[in-house]
């Protein structure tokens, strides 16, 4: 064993890599069947806060991303929208980053349009768009938001869309949503938004898996709720989509399983390099006990 591990060809470990990510993805597309997801106690929480709202209520959602991080971030983004959707609750989009309209874009077109049509642009959602400045944009909003939202993504006059009649600052929100890749991102929230007035604003988020470990600190008092890479997001489809399909008899259409799906390929190739450190480390130790430097 340690003279084939020891002589094992590289190119025989980045074929297996090439076929533990493949192979699942091949397999859940033609079958549709993916590994099964156990939500956990934050992805939950997360889950419960929102459903614990009253239709009408209002929620702010930032989405703080790019193209580059929706692989982890995107199926967040679906899902936060559709479960808001489905609460009947007032959402308000905007984005700390320059790129982050076109995701707000996406989510209105691939889950308002298409599953709530009935929903009306400037009474049940709107889209603030791309304010720059970063944490400057929260340190402002937090007290005001006509001092820099104007208008909204479309140019139309702020107070003269009915659903932002209700509103003057974040402060009015019944909740903040935010999905974040970096800076500015959910760190900010909390330190700029949530901090200065933990009464009047609650956070929840989902962010990147190197983002998660520089979040944990807030949990629970400044974020109560957090969805972290795509395990977070494959957990909370499940809760969302077995609460209104599942549930309901009805099945899940495929955009609103991406989570779960590229869950498959990542644990396949995570277990793959769980087999190579022990392999490595085996080998390391052989060596030792063979006396080779």
């Amino acid at each position: 064993m340690y003279d084939f591990l020891k002589n094992l060809d590289r190119r025989w470990i980045f074929l297996l890599m090439f076929l533990s990510v493949s192979i699942p993805i091949i397999i859940i597309g033609i079958t549709g069947q993916s590994f099964p997801e156990k939500p956990t106690a934050l992805s939950i929480t997360t889950f419960e806060i929102i459903e614990n709202l009253k239709e009408g209520d209002k929620v702010l959602l930032s989405f703080d991303f790019d193209p580059a991080s929706e692989g982890e971030l995107g199926p967040m983004a679906t899902a936060f929208t559709y479960h808001c959707a489905a609460k009947k609750l007032k959402m308000y989009f905007m984005a700390l980053w320059p790129v982050g309209p076109q995701m707000v874009d996406n989510a209105i077109e691939n889950v308002i349009k298409k599953d709530f049509p009935h929903l009306v642009y400037g009474e049940d959602y709107v889209n603030l768009g791309f304010k720059s400045g970063g944490e400057g944009v929260i340190k402002v909003i937090v007290t005001d938001f006509m001092e820099l939202y104007s208008t909204d993504a479309r140019g139309t006059p702020f107070k003269s869309i009915p659903m932002n009649k209700e509103i003057s600052s974040v402060q009015d929100m019944d909740l903040v949503i935010n999905i974040s890749a970096g800076s500015a991102g959910t760190k900010e929230w909390v330190q700029y938004a949530v901090t200065p007035y933990p009464d009047e604003i609650t956070l929840i988020a989902g962010c990147t898996g190197v983002q998660a470990p520089l979040l944990y600190p807030y949990i629970p008092e400044q974020l109560p709720g957090l969805l972290g890479a795509i395990k977070g997001a494959a957990e909370y489809e499940k809760l969302v989509f077995d609460r209104y399909y599942r549930d309901e008899g009805l099945e899940v259409p495929g955009r609103y399983q991406e989570g779960v799906r590229r869950m498959g390929p990542q644990l396949v190739a995570h277990l793959l390099m769980i087999l190579l450190i022990i392999a490595g480390n085996y080998i390391f130790f052989a060596e030792k006990k063979r006396g080779i430097p």
